[in-house]
């Protein structure tokens, strides 16, 4: 049987795999590419802009085509179908015959029809060659406008602002992401994408691209309004590519795209469509899950599984959009009659979640999940399995900030038939069959089940069931931190203390086995700092640290490092400000004040960071551990000592913790905030530790974050003295260091921690495991060892020299080049580099 396949990108390459793992007997299988290369994954595209080759996005597995036997032509474009002679001839002229034939056409980004949409630096966003060709045409501009402001159109905008141009996101409809998420939504994400710097322009209709005054294009929008740019990227959606199908007389669906029946199979029943350009039921599908269903299914009938049916696909998506969580599901803009909707909004924290549920409140009908989509898995599920709703729905949303868990869903509630992994179709009870196979690790899962090895969305849940599978049969549950140590960080922490250990390789040679990775390495530095609080850059400790520790300082998307000097409290005196403002200026850096109340300098290259510091220390400045997983900053409002509401002296107390745990090495880092009344201006609830001042003493909350899984901090002990206040804090702090995963931060760790907020309060503040005077004692000793790094490293001259750009030369790195703007410096684009250095 000859089987010709038109399209080969990521559905086609998903067709050509099902047929080979059917083994279908004597099938002669030739793959038409119109592109210069085999498949790959279009679903992280955006990667290309972060380093990742053409090759790297492969889809293709090494040997495929050599194994299987099928036949793949590259830059072969089919011209024309001839049904009646069942042939396909080629944009070459050649002619190839079929019993069979596939069209995985996929689809075209849709141009809207504006005058000017052809000129010179106009692009879609489509393949390997378009996003070359944005490349360089960024290069030789300021400004990008993205035109759509859907899934593909943010994904681009972050491309765009990874590429270095002011970043313009236009859309037609009033707000982003308008077919996932709703009014309410909309708004979160708009501020959100704001907030990361992409300008977004909504309600706007494009009559005209023209000449511009300040750039190469001018916008112009039906309002009167404009807008200049240098380069324009069209992605305002998608239209199936069935030019090929019409022009054979195949039935079209009447919103475009190939019509197919539940098996696949075109108006001819020798021709099946699948993906992006076929038509099931006067539906089609943007999403690779239902083309990766539609390829199933179409190789199975093609192999004589006449049963073999496709039956509709859930739309479900859960993305990380320019590092925002956007998540939608089932019915999320509550369309179904007489449905009921619970909204959380946090515009402070930027969170926006929403159910959809039904009017007896029984079963959940969609939900859209902005800036946090933490739950989306137990909603997924809930939904797709119709599983009754607690009696308060509400709580699968709220956050919880008393103690109580939310109603969540355990991976036992779901039946075998769940679907786990929609790209792959993987149920529950596949993954449990897996596991009674030997699979007990993701990547042994993923190899033989190909859950999570597509877009990645259902790896938490599918480790998840997992481990469950692998629990219920008496199997060891493997929490190892990697192949080298057959121990989780919280064992290997309590192996270095209670034995002594100082270095790696006495760990490695008494605990573990091989040489050891970038996963172990630094964890073990991690916990040797921890527990023994020695300076992290002597000779038998600097190889184990990452990037940053290596050299002190945060290390910038240009190649050069940023410099925090410690500034307790965010006090800091006007001699210090002039201090690090001649610093600044000397060596040319750009200065910036954070959301941590300190100063930031940005653009130091390696070789002058000891010159740096050694003015900074001159000064009376320590290093401020921003580049450490440790104490960053402790925040504080100006409290009774300047403020007419203040209760306490809350920077006195802030200046006083952070002198006190500065230097602390912790799984994550760890940041404070103190407030000196309930108005709570330094968001003390939203940080690791956070202490408000009250009529009676000092209220103590723990494990919040304010990061991009925010959550609120709890109550663990009220109207506090200063002294209990800091022995809680020093048993909280110890306990986390001692107990939390590998770079786990506290919100997380106290989401996972058994017994809840009753359990952390009975040992931090009962001393119900009798540790408190143990958990004491290690903080104290971590406080009368602190040393400041970079004092120690500027007065030792074998760590001194190792701050060099080059290890044969003391010249700079010619490649790090700054330009001026807004009175700062910031890192050049590369056109800019070019003519620094030429």
């Amino acid at each position: 049987m000859n089987i010709v396949v038109i399209g080969h990108g990521m559905v086609g390459h998903k067709f050509l795999e099902q047929l080979h793992a059917l083994g279908v007997a004597d099938a002669n299988v030739t793959v038409l590419c119109e592109e210069p290369r085999a498949a790959y994954d279009r679903v992280h595209l955006s990667e290309f802009f972060s380093g990742k080759s053409a090759e790297d996005l492969s889809l293709v597995a090494p040997g495929f085509f050599e194994a299987s036997g099928f036949t793949l032509r590259l830059a072969a474009k089919a011209a024309a179908v001839e049904r009646r002679e069942r042939t396909v001839t080629t944009a070459d002229g050649e002619v190839i015959p079929y019993d069979r034939l596939v069209l995985a056409t996929g689809s075209a980004p849709f141009v809207p029809p504006v005058p000017g949409r052809d000129r010179p630096h106009c692009f879609v966003y489509r393949t390997i060659e378009d996003l070359e060709a944005m490349q360089a045409s960024a290069a030789k501009s300021r400004v990008g406008v993205v035109v759509g402001g859907g899934l593909l159109g943010l994904e681009c905008a972050k491309a765009l602002r990874d590429l270095g141009l002011e970043t313009h996101v236009v859309e037609f409809a009033p707000r982003l992401m308008a077919v996932q998420v709703d009014d309410g939504g909309g708004r979160v994400l708009r501020s959100k994408i704001e907030d990361l710097g992409v300008q977004v322009h909504t309600g706007r209709n494009t009559l005209e691209i023209t000449d511009g005054a300040t750039a190469r294009h001018r916008m112009v929008f039906a309002d009167g309004t404009h807008l200049e740019t240098d380069m324009i990227v069209f992605s305002a959606g998608i239209r199936p590519r069935d030019e090929i199908a019409r022009q054979c007389a195949l039935a079209i669906g009447p919103r475009g795209g190939v019509a197919v029946d539940d098996h696949c199979r075109t108006s001819d029943r020798n021709v099946y469509a699948i993906g992006e350009c076929a038509s099931w039921r006067e539906q089609t599908f943007g999403l690779v899950a239902p083309g990766y269903d539609m390829a199933r299914v179409a190789a199975r009938h093609i192999a004589g599984e006449a049963e073999a049916a496709f039956g509709g696909a859930d739309l479900s998506t859960k993305l990380k959009l320019m590092g925002v969580d956007v998540a939608s599901i089932g019915d999320a803009q509550g369309k179904t009659p007489r449905s009921r909707n619970y909204q959380f909004i946090d515009e402070r924290k930027q969170v926006y979640k929403k159910i959809v549920v039904s009017e007896d409140g029984r079963q959940l009908l969609g939900a859209v999940l902005v800036g946090n989509a933490d739950e989306y898995g137990t909603l997924l599920q809930m939904t797709l399995n119709s599983i009754v709703l607690p009696e308060e729905p509400e709580f699968l949303i709220l956050p919880s900030s008393d103690g109580k868990a939310r109603p969540g869903l355990g991976v036992d509630a779901l039946p075998d038939t769940a679907q786990i992994c929609s790209c792959n179709n993987v149920t529950k009870a596949q993954i449990c069959a897996a596991v009674g196979e030997g699979a007990c690790t993701m990547a042994e899962l993923k190899s033989c089940t190909q859950a999570g090895a597509t877009c990645g969305g259902c790896v938490p849940l599918a480790t998840q069931v997992m481990k469950a599978e692998m629990a219920r049969r008496g199997m060891a549950v493997n929490n190892h931190v990697c192949e080298h140590f057959p121990h989780s960080r919280q064992e290997l922490y309590h192996l270095v203390r209670v034995g002594g250990i100082k270095t790696f390789d006495e760990l490695l040679h008494r605990h573990g086995k091989g040489l050891g990775c970038d996963v172990c390495k630094p964890l073990a530095a991690s916990i040797l700092a921890s527990c023994w609080n020695e300076f992290v850059l002597q000779p038998q400790l600097a190889s184990l640290q990452d990037s940053n520790d290596y050299y002190l300082g945060n290390i910038q998307k240009d190649g050069s490092y940023s410099v925090v000097p410690r500034m307790p409290g965010g006090e800091v005196t006007p001699d210090g400000l002039i201090a690090v403002g001649q610093v600044a200026k000397k060596y040319g850096l750009y200065t910036k004040l954070t959301g941590g109340a300190r100063v930031d300098l940005f653009g130091a290259r390696v070789e002058q960071l000891p010159l740096i510091w050694e003015e900074l220390i001159a000064a009376g400045f320590e290093s401020g551990h921003a580049y450490g997983k440790s104490l960053r900053t402790v925040k504080s409002c100006v409290g009774s000592t300047w403020c007419r509401y203040g209760v306490d002296d809350s920077v006195g107390l802030a200046v006083q913790l952070e002198n006190r745990y500065k230097g602390l090495r912790a799984p994550h880092k760890i940041k404070f905030g103190v407030s000196g009344c309930t108005r709570e201006c330094a968001e003390a609830q939203g940080k690791d530790v956070g202490v408000i001042a009250t009529d009676k003493g000092w209220n103590l909350y723990v494990c919040g974050n304010g990061g991009m899984k925010p959550r609120h901090a709890e109550l663990i002990a009220s109207d506090l003295s200063k002294d209990r206040l800091l022995q809680l804090i020093d048993r909280f702090l110890m306990f986390y260091v001692r107990t939390a995963d590998r770079l786990q931060r506290t919100s997380t760790w106290r989401e996972n921690l058994e017994g809840g907020l009753d359990y952390l309060k009975d040992v931090v503040v009962n001393d119900s495991l009798g540790l408190g005077a143990e958990l004491e004692a290690q903080m104290q000793h971590v406080v009368d060892t602190y040393q400041c790094e970079w004092k120690t490293a500027v007065t030792t001259p074998e760590v001194r020299q190792r701050f060099r750009s080059f290890i044969n030369s003391d010249q700079p790195d010619e490649h790090i080049v700054f330009v001026q703007e807004r009175g700062q410096i910031r890192p050049a684009r590369a056109e800019e580099r070019s003519e620094a250095t030429a």
